[in-house]
């Protein structure tokens, strides 16, 4: 019996240890809320500021993207501030965006760059990296 447990124990550990180091290497994902975004850059951090819509395939297309970049262990530190088109239009109008599939980085206070309607996973890569300092 306490072979069984040994091996049952044993066979799970991979997954355990993988688990456990997805969520400490991915970037973090939130709804952008001013105090929040003003926190993060206060302290200088890498952020993208996702503008998008939940009818807009281009922004589908833009998510799936983002998030495989979000997995990365090298963007571990991007904290992704998603920004509802329709809902939160006070907040577009801030960021001057004129559209959904609207993506903005920077690096603390500075814009690094931003990009509308961008499906290549070559730029979107290159507008994340912006947001690392040189």
């Amino acid at each position: 019996m306490q072979r069984r447990l040994f091996l049952a124990t044993m066979a799970a550990v991979p997954f355990v240890i993988q688990f456990a180091t997805t969520g400490a290497i991915a970037a973090e994902r939130r709804t952008f809320d001013a105090v929040s975004f003003k926190t993060a850059q206060e302290r200088g951090a890498r952020i993208l500021v996702d503008i998008s819509a939940t009818w807009c395939p281009t922004c589908m297309v833009q998510k799936l993207i983002i998030d495989s970049f979000a997995e990365q262990p090298a963007n571990s530190d991007l904290v992704i501030f998603a920004v509802d088109f329709d809902s939160q239009k006070p907040v577009v109008r801030q960021f001057g965006a004129q559209s959904q599939s609207t993506l903005i980085a920077f690096r603390g206070k500075t814009e690094t760059g931003r990009s509308v309607g961008d499906t290549n996973p070559g730029s979107i890569a290159s507008l994340v990296q912006s947001t690392v300092t040189k």
